[in-house]
Order: structure tokens, then sequence, then C-alpha cells
């Protein structure tokens, strides 16, 4: 069964996102470099014959922004609520199959990643692509079986988001875990790119 990749991003405003980031190296530069990685991420995530749509916030910005996400994608609101409420909604929308929600902010994800993902599914009820600060970069369910209290109590943006996240799964999934990647939330994790860095094109 054909499965569904959702990118979680952000209209790239200045001060509206990554501002973490921004703390580090200035709004508006956080948030052209948040643009330059949705990019990225939305080239690599339509390379497979999975369907790929995004999740967008504000809702406003379901409209509009062609130049970073490109119109041919199906857009949806993320809608009100924490990140696992949002991703709770989107995972309840998409088509019937696996599928895989990723963020925009890890540079080294590729569509190699999302396929071993989909393997993955094939085995798992659920994977994880972990980030190295402790959340994940990445979440899969093959969807056949429910998972009721998914998201309920995860502590988001924090090290214990991934573990806390698993915690949610019934007890008779099983689960995989793709390599670690490195997300961008903070000015000090762009150093550990080097010339890998999204400072440039």
């Amino acid at each position: 069964m054909r499965g569904t990749v959702i990118i979680f991003v952000k209209a790239p405003r200045a001060g509206k996102v990554k501002t973490r980031l921004g703390a580090g190296i200035g709004m508006g530069r956080a948030a052209a470099l948040f643009r330059i990685m949705t990019e990225r991420t939305i080239a690599e995530a339509v390379k497979g014959g999975w369907r790929t749509c995004l999740a967008v916030d504000p809702p406003s910005a379901v409209t509009g922004w062609n130049i970073v996400w490109p119109p041919r994608l199906p857009r949806m609101a993320q809608g009100p609520g924490d990140l696992g409420t949002r991703m709770a909604r989107a995972i309840r929308a998409a088509p019937q199959g696996p599928v895989l929600i990723i963020g925009a902010d890890a540079p080294g994800l590729r569509a190699s990643h999302l396929r071993q993902a989909f393997k993955a599914l094939g085995r798992a009820g659920a994977v994880f692509g972990p980030a190295e600060d402790g959340g994940y970069w990445l979440i899969g369910l093959s969807r056949r079986r429910a998972a009721p209290g998914l998201f309920e109590n995860v502590r988001w943006s924090t090290k214990h988001a991934l573990a806390d996240t698993m915690k949610t799964l019934p007890q008779y999934y099983q689960t995989e875990m793709l390599e670690s990647l490195q997300d961008i939330d903070v000015a000090k994790d762009l150093s550990a790119f080097g010339a890998r860095s999204t400072m440039s094109r």
C-alpha cells in the first residue's frame, strides 16, 4: 500500500520560526536558513513513489508561499495544540497506509532515509529517526494497529521527547530506529556540519 510523507513546516517569517536559533544568529538569518532547509527537505521528500504533503503553520499560510512550498504539493493546516496534538491530527487526516512525519530542520535527511523508514514499517508498527539532542527527526507508523495514547504527556523540545513518545506506544508495538541525525535548533548546532553547513546553498 502506498505510503504518505507529511512534512511539518512553518512560514519562514523572521521572529516567528526558529527563534532559539535566531537568538544566536539573528531572527532574519534564522528565517532565511529555515527557508533553505525547507527547500532541501522538500526536494528530498518528493524523490520517492510515496505521497508527499505539507502540514503548515500558521493556518493562513495554507495558501501562498509558493516560492518556498511547491504549489503542486497538497497542504493542510497543522491546527491548534502542542506538537503531539498537531501530529496526531495530521496522521488521522492521511490516506490509508503507512505514514511518516518529518520536520524541515535536519539537513542530513535524504530520500534514502524515507525509503528505509517505509521498509521498516513493513516489519514494525513504528519507526523513529532519533536526533542527537534526544528528540527525533522522523516518526512513522504502519497504522496496522491503533495507538490511542500516542503523544500524551510528551515533554517536547527536551532531551526526553523520543523516550516519552516511545512510552506512549502500546506494549505490543515493535519499533525500529534509523540513524541519528543532527537537527538545527540553536546556533551551536550549525558548527556540527562544517562544510556541509546550511550557511551556504
